[in-house]
């Protein structure tokens, strides 16, 4: 499991405000280190990919999944759904929008 930082836990606690928990830990477990060429990575290295799991999600749990199982085949395509891409900040202006 690799845990969530604090900023990307505000941010799904925001997304899902029923399913907090469940989103959280389905990220931690799901959607860290066991990613393809993710083992070295930190929770605050691995927000750009679970921003995108989030984004998609839309706040629906089964679209979470959906991400996450994505993720764990080639993350960039993830990326690409979310339209973090291009732009390596990109996450960052989608939840601090988010957040507000």
């Amino acid at each position: 499991m690799t845990p969530l930082s604090p900023y990307t836990l505000s941010l799904v606690k925001k997304i899902f405000p029923e399913n907090a928990e469940e989103a959280a830990r389905l990220l931690g477990e799901q959607c860290g280190q066991n990613l393809p060429g993710c083992k070295d990575e930190t929770p605050e290295s691995l927000r750009r990919i679970r921003f995108a799991a989030l984004k998609v999600s839309g706040g629906n749990i089964e679209k979470l999944w959906e991400a996450v199982s994505l993720a764990k085949i080639d993350w960039r395509d993830l990326l690409m759904w979310a339209g973090f891409e291009s732009d390596v900040n990109e996450h960052e202006k989608w939840a601090s929008q988010t957040l507000r």
